[in-house]
């Protein structure tokens, strides 16, 4: 019994000998510092709604102000509701694409000051629509963006009892907003665009009056709208989602 004791003890002593005459092991190296790691990936196509409201300015000018005095500006302002269309490419933290818009509109303004011929001068336009560029820098589930396209609007404007001339009218438009991925394939944006139209010559024609015009109309529009999307397909590397 001794000496099988003597042989343990033995034994014990030896293993820990041999385990402090072994190097010790290299320290493992730090992680690597990435600066920048996207977590979401916003490539992919995507549909949705927009909402907001509108305000700006309608100038007449009368080429002729013995008849009908120019105008000046006066205000346009309401609101709009339509639908969303885009896609999405990211590359690294860079996101590129396009967008395109259609809404309902509700924007109008009248003036009847003196220099309106005291008559009422009215602009109206009841659609906009939009085909824009996207491009923007993405903070993992944050992405803000720039956008520039063109822009489409029916410009109805009217004077007195004389009926609206519609038409529609081509333009620019211009941008900036932000946009939240809160939840699996669904983001939120807020958005702010700048509209701008071209002068549009318009002529009345009154069977009591007369011809009333030439007149050279233009307008220019800001809009704050507040949108959410639905991406229904995506790329490598969405997250979570249906796909």
């Amino acid at each position: 019994m001794q000496r099988l004791l003597l042989a343990v003890v033995l034994s014990v002593v030896a293993g820990h000998a041999l385990a402090a005459d072994m190097p010790m092991p290299a320290p493992s190296p730090p992680p690597m510092y990435v600066p920048f790691a996207p977590v979401y990936n916003w490539t992919g196509f995507y549909i949705g709604l927009n909402g907001g409201a509108a305000f700006g300015q309608s100038n007449w000018t009368d080429s002729n102000p013995a008849l009908f005095p120019a105008t000046g500006n006066f205000p346009v302002n309401g609101f709009l509701f339509g639908g969303t269309l885009g896609g999405n490419y990211q590359m690294g933290a860079f996101v590129a694409g396009i967008e395109a818009d259609g809404d309902w509109a509700g924007v109008n303004g009248t003036t009847f000051n003196t220099s309106c011929g005291g008559v009422g001068c009215e602009t109206n336009s009841n659609w906009l629509a939009t085909v824009r560029g996207r491009a923007g820098y993405a903070w993992d589930r944050v992405l803000f963006y720039g956008t520039a396209g063109g822009a489409f609007a029916n410009v109805q404007p009217a004077a007195g009892a004389l009926p609206f001339s519609s038409s529609t009218q081509a333009g620019w438009t211009a941008g900036a907003g932000v946009e939240w991925a809160f939840w699996n394939d669904w983001s939120v944006k807020l958005e702010y665009d700048y509209y701008g139209f071209g002068t549009r010559g318009v002529t009345f024609i009154d069977n009591v009056s007369g011809t009333v015009g030439p007149l050279d109309i233009k307008q220019n529009i800001q809009i704050v709208k507040l949108g959410v999307n639905l991406h229904i397909f995506s790329g490598p590397g969405w997250p979570v989602g249906w796909w």
